[in-house]
């Protein structure tokens, strides 16, 4: 099964992602088939070109022949329009215990 994450790069203390495709059963940060983008979290928001870039045209291809992307990928996918991802709604969340 082949999936759309995120891999963890940078040193400790400074994240920073590539969004690669991969086998489900491969490791986090070990093998994967292609890099799409890239994603830095310590960059501040109005800079949108260096705090998220990938190749949609690459993404929409590994869509349609199957791969999945995670929760995290797919916010990203649903605010560059590519794919819808649902909203959640857990009632459970807000009852006290």
């Amino acid at each position: 099964m082949l999936v759309i994450r995120m891999r963890k790069m940078g040193s400790k203390k400074r994240p920073f992602y590539h969004i690669v495709v991969a086998d489900s059963r491969s490791p986090r940060d070990g093998r994967f088939i292609e890099r799409l983008g890239f994603f830095s979290p310590l960059t501040p928001k109005d800079q949108k070109e260096h705090r998220l870039k990938f190749d949609a045209e690459k993404v929409k291809s590994w869509l349609a022949k199957g791969a999945l992307p995670t929760d995290r990928v797919l916010r990203f996918l649903d605010e560059a329009g590519i794919m819808k991802r649902e909203t959640r709604n857990n009632p459970e969340k807000a009852k006290p215990k």
